[in-house]
């Protein structure tokens, strides 16, 4: 990770504490620039140390925000596409994407099974992280970006060549 990834990780933490939120942040990596040639798969970017995930906000059964995952490592349990929703993923799948749903071989493990995706939670947090002005790209599944009603053009689909990005944030600075 870069100084001016570190100085990003906490100028987000700072404005959520500012703002009084209950979320906190947890990112899953970030990687290091002198692992060039093997970052935590399956990424392939990750290996410039501006590059960060994100895990989604969770809530418990009575709506608190808390600070858990629902994997071991914080991939892999993904934020399925409503049936109103478009399906990218499955979309992927149908074209001969096989590596789309990669993630969901690297949980290391389901955890908190009673958690549930926090839309307020979520959107907060992606809302902060777009109020920086290092923020260059903000990768997450159409339909968590139509279903937060996020509009920001940074806010990109991926593409089918990658993984999918329901179970977490892909984050790009500078």
């Amino acid at each position: 990770m870069t100084g001016e990834t570190n100085k990003f990780l906490r100028d987000i933490s700072n404005r959520l504490m500012c703002d009084k939120s209950e979320v906190q942040i947890r990112y899953l990596d970030a990687c290091f620039p002198f692992i060039k040639d093997f970052p935590l798969l399956p990424h392939l970017s990750h290996n410039d140390g501006c590059k960060i995930d994100f895990s989604l906000v969770y809530e418990d059964e009575s709506g608190k925000i808390v600070n858990k995952g629902k994997s071991l490592s914080g991939y892999g349990i993904f934020e399925e596409a409503h049936e109103d929703e478009f399906n990218q993923c499955k979309d992927c799948m149908e074209k001969g994407y096989f590596q789309y749903d990669y993630p969901k071989y690297l949980t290391l493990g389901s955890i908190n099974p009673d958690l549930r995706f926090s839309e307020r939670g979520t959107k907060e947090l992606i809302e902060a992280i777009l109020n920086h002005q290092k923020l260059r790209k903000l990768f997450v599944e159409p339909h968590l970006k139509r279903r937060l009603n996020l509009t920001d053009k940074r806010i990109r689909f991926h593409g089918c060549g990658a993984v999918r990005h329901d179970d977490h944030i892909h984050v790009q600075i500078n």
